[in-house]
């Protein structure tokens, strides 16, 4: 999610925004923390759409819409899902594999493009889609990588806005400030410091598997940030009133849940990541 364009304060279109931005949170958040709670196939089926939604976006951000390739990658990211929820990973990554390959023969000149978008959501789907699955932490995980990068916007729309200063990476993305890298990074931490109070972890780690989340969240913001210049889109959609698309709300979500996950895989295996990332 980017920091808003330099404006006065209590101006219309940035007062405008940010209510929509605050009205759209209202609604997404609670969905989106009530199903991470149900788990199971309801969490699977909503990163499903998400993931399908991801990569049609990417499509038309690069300029690659025809209507095979969204099919194919739609009805492959259907079946990888469908698939995972219901325990058959292996089946899942050979499907997603043959789907990545019947892509990249469809995409014609946008072949490295459409892998990469592919890829993009299949990772997306699967890291957090596993995260979850862990029978014993899997929802403190997911719920403290989504607060993490929560934080990690929030603190850096605030700090960006209100303090402002030296632009982070003017050519790529140039809104965002250093005051507002520093202000996300600073608002994730505390959020470490409030599940370690809380009895879920212990602080050091929590504190740094925050700070690494926290900054791999900013950089896949910036990644998305530099694939829309590259193709000199603003917004990759405008799904969400006030935050453009879903790869414009979640671009650092889906780095921060992957990076999570190999955290936790490293550490503990494939179905007990979350363990692996909270339990140190």
């Amino acid at each position: 999610m980017s920091e808003p364009d330099a404006a006065p304060a209590g101006s219309a279109p940035a007062s405008s925004n940010l209510v929509m931005r605050v009205a759209a949170a209202i609604v997404l958040a609670p969905l989106a923390i009530a199903l991470a709670y149900a788990g199971g196939w309801l969490w699977a089926f909503l990163v499903t759409l998400v993931s399908i939604g991801l990569f049609a976006e990417w499509l038309m951000v690069v300029g690659a819409t025809a209507v095979a390739l969204t099919g194919t990658g739609t009805i492959v990211l259907a079946i990888m899902g469908f698939c995972v929820a219901f325990g058959a990973l292996k089946l899942a990554v050979i499907i997603g594999c043959i789907g990545g390959a019947v892509i990249v023969l469809l995409a014609g000149g946008k072949r490295v493009w459409a892998a990469s978008g592919f890829a993009y959501a299949a990772a997306a789907l699967l890291a957090s889609i596993l995260a979850r699955q862990d029978p014993v932490d899997g929802f403190a995980a997911l719920m403290f990588v989504l607060l993490v990068v929560w934080a990690t916007d929030i603190g850096g729309y605030f700090a960006g806005r209100g303090i402002g200063g030296p632009k982070l990476w003017p050519r790529v993305s140039p809104k965002k400030t250093w005051a507002g890298a520093l202000g996300g990074f600073a608002a994730s931490l505390v959020v470490a410091a409030g599940f370690a109070a809380g009895g879920l972890g212990k602080a050091v780690p929590l504190l740094l598997v925050s700070a690494i989340l926290s900054v791999v969240s900013q950089l896949g913001d910036l990644f998305e940030s530099a694939v829309k210049r590259r193709f000199g889109v603003k917004d990759s959609s405008h799904l969400i009133p006030g935050h453009g698309g879903l790869m414009d709300r979640l671009d650092g979500f889906v780095a921060a849940i992957l990076m999570a996950w190999i955290i936790g895989f490293l550490r503990h295996g494939v179905h007990s990541a979350g363990s692996g990332l909270m339990v140190w």
